[in-house]
């Protein structure tokens, strides 16, 4: 090993892996330290590496080199293709990661942006090596139970919409892991699931990602920058040699499989309301009639409700209400995109409010300040609004039919 090198890394966080002929120098490093950045700045001028290999995804890449790259996005498409819930969680991301920067003067990433600099001012080969962000929430998400997501939820828009200064140990926190970690990490460590996909799973990819590059016959040393937390794991890791790094990454590449129960529920929820309604009708018309006014009142008016919280045009509001009732009983189109639809007719972002985004969203009422996160807010109460509005006016339904 180069002498520069083993002096730079001394006093920091680091395993020296070999994988064949290949030394890998996996440098442990704060995401929030301006000191990791400078120490990687200067290993990399060292001269020592033939390769540099960061945390990173290409999507994460992407959204570092070009943050306003979320504002150009097509809303109606992104309603369309249900991808709302996505976009939202990353822009409460984003708001937490702007939270630390403004508050302690960090920039989260600086490490992994110096590692992409200094690997582009040599010439060096730059490998990303963690997973695919979206993925990595999505087999989170279906990891845990149903009934832990609504809490997963709750705690990342939390820590958008507390005014609350970010406490000094999750800035430990952050020294010990990455911005995910720090954002589930209280979720992770009660949830063996939830530290599986979101910590195991990573450390896995990312140490059978590095025995695939050390593989390469011109590769002889690599540095990998990762957060100081993953180092054990892939420490771990990168000793089973057994297995062919790329069926490990392409196990761990795999969407979670979709359960079959979420399609069917509401088709047997619709079947079921629409039976009680027959059933009304057949034993007195007004029993049926004050069912179906009943099914209207609660489902439109919660739905309607969900849009006056998230401050939508009054339109909105009552398409919002005539909807629900209808699209809850057909699974094929719901109330969010009906109303997000209007609200996007009704008030068209501005170019301003796309520019703004990112920015806007870092406080609780920059959400609804902003129309393009406001569209999205509306999309999501409607739909929470109208979800309950089906089971509590389905119960009310069948009160009817059992002398409630």
């Amino acid at each position: 090993m180069n002498p520069a090198v083993q002096e730079l890394i001394a006093d920091e966080p680091h395993r020296i892996l070999q994988m064949g002929d290949t030394e890998v120098v996996v440098l442990g490093t704060a995401h929030v330290s301006r000191s990791s950045a400078d120490k990687v700045r200067a290993l990399i001028d060292t001269g020592g590496f033939d390769s540099v290999a960061i945390e990173l995804c290409e999507s994460r890449q992407r959204a570092m080199l070009d943050p306003d790259a979320i504002g150009r996005m097509d809303l109606f498409s992104v309603m369309r293709k249900g991808q709302a819930p996505m976009i939202a969680a990353s822009l409460a991301l984003g708001a937490y990661q702007q939270r630390l920067a403004d508050q302690y003067g960090i920039e989260p990433g600086a490490e992994m942006r110096a590692a992409m600099d200094g690997a582009l001012d040599r010439g060096l080969p730059l490998a990303l090596i963690d997973r695919d962000i979206g993925l990595t929430l999505r087999r989170t998400y279906r990891a845990v139970r149903w009934w832990e997501r609504m809490g997963l939820i709750g705690g990342l828009f939390s820590s958008v919409l507390s005014r609350e200064k970010i406490d000094e140990s999750e800035i430990e926190r952050l020294k010990e892991g990455d911005m995910l970690e720090s954002t589930f990490s209280e979720f992770a460590e009660q949830s063996e699931d939830l530290y599986r996909t979101l910590i195991e799973e990573r450390d896995h990819y990312m140490a059978a990602h590095l025995r695939r590059l050390a593989a390469n016959p011109d590769t002889r040393c690599i540095l990998a920058v990762v957060g100081a937390g993953h180092l054990p794991g892939i420490a771990e890791q990168a000793r089973d040699t057994l297995t062919p790094p790329d069926a490990i990454l392409d196990a761990l590449d795999q969407a979670p499989p979709k359960a079959r129960w979420p399609k069917i529920v509401p088709w047997v929820v619709i079947g079921v309301i629409l039976a009680g309604f027959a059933i009304g009708f057949s034993r007195n018309p007004d029993i049926g009639l004050q069912m179906v006014i009943d099914w209207v009142l609660i489902n439109g008016g919660l739905a309607a409700i969900g849009a006056i919280v998230a401050l939508a045009h009054p339109l909105t509001v009552l398409t919002a209400a005539l909807a629900a009732p209808l699209t809850s009983l057909n699974p094929t189109i719901g109330v969010g995109f009906v109303a997000a639809a209007a609200e996007l007719f009704l008030r068209k972002p501005r170019v301003s409010d796309f520019a703004s985004l990112r920015q806007d969203t870092t406080t609780p009422r920059g959400w609804w300040r902003n129309r393009v996160s406001r569209v999205l807010l509306v999309f999501l109460l409607t739909t929470l609004g109208s979800a309950a509005g089906t089971y509590i006016g389905g119960a009310r339904v069948f009160s009817h039919l059992f002398g409630g």
